[in-house]
């Protein structure tokens, strides 16, 4: 029998015998257990007023919802990514570098509006079947999925506004901080906050 088994038995157990709280996590913690052991295995089981130990709702991990929430990620990468690089090559039309010659690079533009177009939609569709189907409260907090995948696209999202603000250092400590620059540094620090705040509440669990 595994750990967290034998330790949710004896906490079952405990609790079918009348021990209190206290004195339960008191042994727990004599014993050895650490304290996030204890404490899930003490919200694994509700008092039952008479009743056996209730069981708590746990969280869960789907496989077809793993499968969609990858398909959500890759989507809203590849939004991401395309906004910026058209977002790039808008501000360098608004504000030109004259050391650049040649014509504008329309080509990479027309194919991240083609992106945008196809995968923004799909991102969209999949967010909202996916908080509709999970719902709010302790049903979204079950979702090991959605856990998973809020933690990596905030981590990711930070990792990008701690590299905008690495490089805006960098230029200004360089003298190179031009108004283009700057502009592109902004698109992206905005992007990764909006990242960020969309998922920040489903890091909660």
């Amino acid at each position: 029998m595994a750990a967290a088994e034998q330790l949710s038995d004896f906490v079952r157990d405990a609790l079918a015998a009348g021990h209190d709280g206290l004195r339960i996590r008191a042994a727990l913690q004599g014993a050895g257990w650490t304290a996030p052991e204890i404490e899930g295995a003490m919200t694994a089981w509700q008092d039952g007023g008479g009743l056996p130990p209730v069981p708590r709702p746990r969280p869960y991990v789907s496989a077809r919802e793993a499968m969609l929430y990858a398909l959500l990620m890759i989507a809203l990468v590849l939004v991401c990514f395309h906004v910026i690089s058209l977002g790039f090559r808008v501000i360098d039309l608004a504000i030109p570098d004259l050391a650049e010659a040649g014509p504008p690079d329309t080509w990479s533009m027309r194919f991240s509006i083609a992106a945008i177009l196809a995968f923004l939609p799909l991102f969209v569709i999949l967010d909202h079947r996916m908080a509709r189907r999970i719902g709010g409260g302790e049903q979204r907090r079950r979702s090991q999925a959605r856990r998973v995948f809020a933690s990596i696209t905030v981590l990711a999202a930070a990792l990008v506004l701690l590299g905008d603000a690495v490089s805006v250092i960098y230029a200004f400590l360089s003298g190179d901080l031009t108004p283009r620059l700057a502009a592109k540094c902004a698109l992206v620090a905005v992007m990764g906050l909006l990242v960020a705040a969309c998922y920040r509440e489903d890091l909660d669990g």
